[in-house]
């Protein structure tokens, strides 16, 4: 039913092959549109996004202390003095 379609990358321009079983995975999850990106741009674009806020800039990070067990830590938003602020650590051991 389906067949191998050769794209190109809307990023690097490169050909990329959107296999029939990628086609298939598609389908039943409901997609759309085709993939517009390799599969390296769409890693790098991933990995961008994990250390990048919306803008492409880096994430601004904010120091507060950890209410839990008074370490130092750094929080990805603005702390607020009405909530508690928790470490890595103990946000997980929370959860």
């Amino acid at each position: 039913m389906f067949e191998d379609k050769t794209l190109f990358c809307r990023d690097c321009g490169s050909e990329f092959v959107f296999t029939a079983g990628e086609q298939e995975f598609y389908a039943e999850k409901g997609f759309q549109n085709e993939p517009v990106r390799c599969k390296p741009c769409r890693d790098q674009r991933k990995a961008g996004r994990r250390t990048n806020g919306a803008n492409g800039s880096r994430r601004e990070m904010h120091d507060a202390i950890c209410a839990a067990c008074g370490v130092p830590t750094q929080v990805p938003f603005e702390p607020k003095s009405d909530r508690p602020i928790y470490c890595s650590e103990c946000y997980q051991a929370r959860r």
